[in-house]
């Protein structure tokens, strides 16, 4: 990742001090980062499922495709915050392949960094 930004370095701040002002941690367990990734980690998933079936969540389109979503199933990923558990997103048919932490892999890296910034850039977990 680029080298940070005088604004960003001024925003990744301003996160901090909201967070001891609010009394949130940002690392370990319950900290505000590992809630972020977990977000952030999710959504992505939820989108490639998305793309993979051609049709958004509760979309009338889907049916009688042949293939839908089928719940989820949990998975342990290690990231630079620590252990995250996420839901991971299944297909019927069982050939949903994801990219953003493909199966079998328990590392993903270089999230972190990306959240905090786009964080600290004022952006919600919504958002995010």
């Amino acid at each position: 990742m680029a080298r940070a930004s005088e604004r960003d370095r001024e925003l990744a701040g301003e996160l901090v001090a909201r967070a001891r002002r609010e009394g949130l941690n940002l690392v370990g367990d319950n900290g505000l980062f590992k809630g972020l990734v977990k977000l952030v980690l999710e959504g992505a998933l939820e989108a490639e499922m998305t793309d993979h079936l051609g049709y958004e969540k509760g979309d009338p389109a889907g049916a009688g495709t042949g293939n839908s979503r089928n719940g989820t199933s949990r998975k342990r990923v290690l990231t630079d915050v620590g252990a995250v558990d996420i839901e991971v997103p299944r297909d019927r048919r069982g050939s949903f392949d994801p990219q953003i932490v493909p199966k079998h892999a328990r590392r993903a890296e270089g999230f972190d960094e990306a959240i905090v910034s786009l964080y600290a850039k004022g952006l919600t977990t919504g958002e995010i």
